[in-house]
């Protein structure tokens, strides 16, 4: 009978950062999938514009108050949102759920002016097929918007309970912050095409 070697790994931290934790991976591989959704939806609404002769179809441009507060607030979170990655990152509790409400907050209400964009796109979904690629369009962004907002509500409620202190929650709040980065850095592109190729 041989013998195998055997490594003790007990003492091993069970979760961590980055992309040391497979989460980490599943985020970024899902970034990927759905910048390919906007890469694509935004195809078509360039191909669209590109076959007709008159852009937008049967409607005024978006109004754009909406889009410019989203963006700026979009924009402006990317403050709060780097500090609690970094508190995170330093295990710092208080921090971390202080910036978590915060963050919850500036969702929240993204989300409810986003209400109001979808009455300044000026046009219903069932119109023509402007209508249908701007709401869809942005119809598919306020549901990564919805989606990070409730999965930072779940995370600030939990962090204020006793599983708040192990180290995997830490990490939950990193990768929380991560995919923030693209729910906003994704809305650039998409706020020039919605609001304002049809000016151009």
């Amino acid at each position: 009978m041989t013998e195998r070697p055997v490594l003790d790994l007990s003492d091993l931290p069970t979760s961590g950062f980055g992309p040391r934790v497979p989460t980490w991976w599943g985020t970024l591989a899902y970034c990927a999938l759905e910048g390919m959704g906007f890469a694509l939806a935004a195809g078509a609404y360039l191909y669209l514009a590109s076959v007709n002769q008159t852009w937008p179809l049967g409607a005024a441009p978006p109004t754009l108050w909406p889009g410019i507060v989203i963006t700026v607030l979009m924009l402006l979170s990317l403050v709060p949102n780097h500090w609690v990655k970094q508190a995170a990152l330093k295990q710092d509790l208080v921090a971390v759920r202080i910036l978590l409400v915060i963050m919850s907050i500036i969702g929240a209400v993204i989300l409810v002016i986003r209400g109001f964009e979808f009455q300044a796109l000026n046009i219903s979904w069932d119109s023509n097929a402007y209508g249908s690629i701007v709401w869809f369009i942005l119809g598919l962004h306020t549901t990564h918007l919805a989606t990070d907002l409730g999965d930072t509500l779940v995370l600030t409620a939990l962090m204020f309970t006793r599983h708040g202190r192990e180290l995997r929650r830490f990490s939950d709040v990193e990768d929380n912050a991560f995919y923030w980065y693209f729910v906003v850095f994704s809305w650039l592109p998409l706020y020039l095409l919605l609001d304002w190729v049809p000016r151009f």
